[in-house]
């Protein structure tokens, strides 16, 4: 997939084997899955470390590879019929995070015209997914500014 900021192509990486069920050496309850989902959110966790956790350390001591496929739910969707999904989307949190940490950063190094154009590019990302989001993840009013978004993540 091609970037959005730069004029090169981005690289390709591999794909999962394609597969229609879990494999064998897998064989953990969906009800106990769905528990250790929900138990992992709580201790505050994203829904991708959620799955890397789940492919480490498993469930019971036993690696869930794929919980999509062990489940027929993606991890979202776990966490939104146990009502502990995140108020903010990941992928928001992850540029707003960004967005604040090159801010701290061009306050205290002003001439720093590279991480200007990084902080320029961040917040064009942020106002693109935030009116995706909006109405649906994101209040109707919302918009992006520095301060909201630095209380925001506090």
């Amino acid at each position: 997939m091609a970037r959005m900021h730069t004029r090169r192509r981005g690289s390709s990486s591999s794909d999962k084997p394609a597969a229609d069920e879990p494999p064998e050496w897998s064989d953990v309850d969906e009800d106990a899955i769905e528990e250790r989902v929900v138990e992992l959110a709580e201790q505050g966790h994203s829904p991708s470390q959620i799955g890397l956790k789940l492919r480490d350390e498993g469930v019971n001591g036993t690696p869930v590879p794929d919980v999509s496929l062990a489940t027929d739910k993606k991890i979202t969707e776990i966490l939104e019929e146990n009502d502990a999904d995140p108020e903010l989307p990941e992928d928001l949190r992850n540029l707003f995070e960004r967005a604040v940490r090159l801010h701290e950063h061009m306050d205290e190094n002003p001439t720093d015209h590279q991480n200007k154009r990084a902080l320029q590019n961040t917040e064009s990302k942020i106002r693109r997914l935030v009116d995706y989001y909006r109405g649906d993840e994101l209040d109707e009013e919302f918009a992006y500014s520095y301060d909201e978004v630095a209380e925001l993540l506090e």
